[in-house]
């Protein structure tokens, strides 16, 4: 049996790691849990950069919390400004034998009044909640599933990501350079 840590309690990002895992080794059990740990960058982060630390960060903050595992995978959304739009967007990094490798998942430009929201400091979950007048929406299906009438949400698109973070798995030989 595969052990997998989840570096988020995050029931979304849970079942997005279920759903991945289940289509990358769909003839393998995991056991997949999840252990809260700090990303080491602010609650809302606020770059490319900045996001892709705070993956990285929680993946090996859960590696050193939890070390008889075989996988461990950090999930960080975070937001990105440019002078024509604000975007949310995700990196995951995932952590193995052998594994050091992490994917950026597809943008989705935030409507001005939620960026305004997000610029002035609120998390993009608490934005969304308030200005949508929804409960919890990060641990479903976030900005992504408000914003797309739910035609895609969270956990689909951290499903993607998670299996292009996964590639040299699957694809080991191009990897070995």
């Amino acid at each position: 049996m595969m052990k997998v840590v989840i570096a988020s309690l995050n029931p979304a990002k849970i079942d997005a790691a279920r759903l991945a895992l289940a289509q990358v080794f769909p003839d393998q059990d995991c056991d997949i849990s999840g252990i809260s740990v700090p990303s080491g960058v602010a609650a809302q982060p606020m770059s490319d950069g900045e996001t892709c630390q705070g993956a990285r960060q929680r993946a090996l903050a859960a590696k050193a919390a939890l070390p008889d595992a075989d996988l461990w995978i950090g999930m960080e959304g975070g937001i990105e400004h440019t002078p024509q739009h604000s975007m949310t967007f995700a990196w995951i990094q995932v952590l193995g034998p052998g594994l050091d490798n992490a994917s950026r998942s597809a943008s989705l430009t935030l409507p001005p009044f939620v960026a305004r929201a997000v610029l002035a400091g609120e998390e993009l979950g608490h934005a969304m909640d308030r200005l949508f007048s929804l409960s919890n929406c990060k641990q479903q299906g976030g900005a992504i599933g408000v914003l797309t009438g739910n035609l895609l949400d969270r956990r689909r698109v951290y499903c993607d990501t998670l299996i292009l973070a996964l590639a040299p798995l699957l694809n080991p030989e191009p990897y070995r350079a």
